[in-house]
């Protein structure tokens, strides 16, 4: 990719000035992250470690614009402001401390939920897809708390354009539930440019949200 290039062996990387060390990691000033090329979530790893080492400020270089986006999410998360400008395909993310970070972790007693297919359960197919309809409509009516629901593999043709549940999940959306689609897997099943509700997330972000919750779910 034209202006970018990976860093060494997946670590951070090396760029005129002081060094400060971490972990192994290597860190140089000024602080950039070269991060093109690299698999998600590598990029928001690499952010992270980075914003934990040197927390002032931070450059992140990417090449595609899931990544982009779970950066700037991580960066907020962390309390930082993002300024973003594009040149031939690669993002330069300048992160900012703007003040205290908000974490994931939320109140006693909030719930993720994570589907990892389009059908509830292991059996028949179509009693399945009926399953799944029955539970996100169930969803909707309940009093339950809520906060993330997450998509991963297979899960991500529920969020796409086609599905039969949008409704719903718009539904849940507008009662305050973040509806999170893995990145990776849009990209996979080729549905990136076809997500219908809610944003892009990563495998380490989804990590962070059903560790912080009280009860996560798996279906």
């Amino acid at each position: 990719m034209k202006n970018c290039r990976p860093g060494k062996t997946g670590r951070l990387f090396y760029v005129t000035g002081g060094q400060n060390e971490k972990e192994g990691m290597v860190i140089d000033l000024p602080n950039i992250i070269d991060a093109c090329g690299l698999a998600c979530p590598q990029p928001v790893v690499l952010t992270k470690k980075a914003l934990a080492a040197l927390p002032d400020a931070l450059t992140v270089k990417v090449d595609n614009p899931a990544a982009r986006e779970n950066v700037v999410k991580l960066a907020a998360s962390e309390g930082y402001a993002a300024t973003v400008t594009e040149k031939d395909g690669t993002f330069e993310l300048v992160l900012a401390k703007a003040g205290a970070g908000v974490k994931a972790a939320g109140p006693v007693g909030e719930m993720a939920i994570l589907v990892k297919s389009n059908r509830f359960g292991e059996g028949d197919p179509k009693l399945g897809e009926v399953l799944m309809k029955s539970f996100m409509f169930v969803l909707t009516e309940s009093d339950l708390p809520l906060k993330h629901l997450i998509f991963m593999n297979k899960g991500v043709f529920l969020t796409t354009e086609g599905s039969e549940l949008l409704g719903y999940l718009a539904a849940l959306e507008d009662q305050g539930v973040a509806i999170l689609s893995c990145g990776t897997c849009l990209d996979y099943y080729g549905l990136q440019e076809k997500l219908a509700v809610g944003k892009v997330t990563n495998m380490y972000t989804a990590l962070e949200i059903m560790g912080a919750a009280a009860k996560t779910l798996v279906f």
